[in-house]
């Protein structure tokens, strides 16, 4: 594509790591507690990155997940749901 800006400079420090985990949740969710306290320990340990997203703000992840929050996938694919199991976390960010 023409017109496009040359790449920046990368920002000092540690490269940010790569998102593999995607945490869906919502709001006053005891369950979601649990699982972002899990995920946040296997990510800090792998060194993976994670993200959260809330049924609260996108309908389409309310429509499809609701009854199943916490809602845990890794690499794009749905992974777990209502609990996160740390040991099969750990394996599938093996793989």
């Amino acid at each position: 594509m023409s017109g496009t800006a040359p790449p920046a400079e990368p920002p000092e420090g540690p490269a940010p790591a790569e998102v593999r985990i995607t945490l869906v949740s919502k709001p006053g969710c005891h369950l979601c507690d649990t699982a972002r306290e899990v995920i946040g320990r296997v990510a800090a340990d792998l060194g993976v990155g994670w993200v959260e997203r809330s049924i609260e703000d996108d309908p389409a992840l309310k429509e499809q997940y609701w009854e199943q929050i916490p809602v845990t996938f890794v690499d794009g694919r749905q992974h777990d749901y209502w609990r996160v199991d740390e040991t099969r976390l750990r394996s599938a960010l093996a793989r």
